[in-house]
């Protein structure tokens, strides 16, 4: 009687190599579709899913480089090509009796899109120049800029500080000037979530600049009633 233990185990050398040869030669082959997707979508990474008789076949890419090929029979999911670990022999088996049914699947769904670009007109009417409406929008935030400067350098003198912020109300509506020694840092209308009229950032909208603008003067107006008020708080005292 033969011992257990002297039994040979059976080698799946064979086996795994030869999963492995069809496995590279299918990720080559589909490496190909899947450039080709990548150029048709024209972006760095994407899928697409074809249909066949026997199943599904998703083939996924990024940067234009084969990520994973999947068939989907129904009954199973078959990573035919991944970064993760090779199929089982014979679910590739199975994949593989329908491989040319979804390489053909493929082929159908590039050539439906012979021609579909054909009738397009690429005659588009001239686009219109923003020149006039920027160059007026900059010129009147040029004015705001100039005189909320001033009044950041008038608050720098008075209040002996680094930066800091003058607020009021125009016409119910509050207005904001964040200052420092350089000069205006923001000018915002309407608090937290409102216009900056003026920031470090980004210029406010035509239609914005046009809302505000007339406004501007009322809130210079109340910045000098608040310096008239600070000269008359020191106006009675004598030395």
């Amino acid at each position: 009687m033969t011992e257990p233990t002297e039994k040979p185990v059976a080698s799946t050398d064979d086996a795994a190599e030869r999963r492995d040869a069809v496995v590279a030669e299918v990720a080559d082959h589909a490496g190909e579709m899947a450039r080709e997707l990548a150029l048709l979508q024209g972006g760095d990474y994407g899928s697409r899913t074809f249909a066949t008789d026997a199943g599904e076949w998703t083939l996924k890419y990024e940067a234009g480089a084969l990520q994973y090929l999947r068939f989907d029979g129904g009954s199973a999911e078959t990573y035919v090509v991944s970064t993760k670990h090779p199929p089982d022999p014979e679910d590739l088996a199975t994949a593989m009796d329908d491989y040319a049914a979804f390489v053909e699947s493929y082929n159908e769904y590039v050539a439906s899109l012979e021609g579909v670009l054909d009738d397009v007109s690429a005659d588009f009417p001239e686009v219109a120049s923003t020149e006039s409406v920027v160059a007026e929008r900059d010129r009147i935030l040029d004015r705001v800029r100039d005189a909320a400067d001033r009044m950041a350098l008038e608050l720098s003198r008075y209040e002996g500080e680094e930066y800091g912020t003058f607020s009021t109300r125009v016409s119910g509506t509050r207005w904001e000037l964040k200052w420092n020694r350089d000069g205006a840092s923001y000018l915002r209308v309407g608090g937290e979530g409102g216009v900056y009229l003026l920031s470090q950032y980004e210029h406010p909208s035509a239609r914005d600049v046009r809302k505000l603008a007339e406004d501007v003067g009322e809130f210079v107006e109340a910045f000098n009633d608040h310096v008239a008020e600070l000269d008359a708080d020191l106006s009675d005292v004598s030395l």
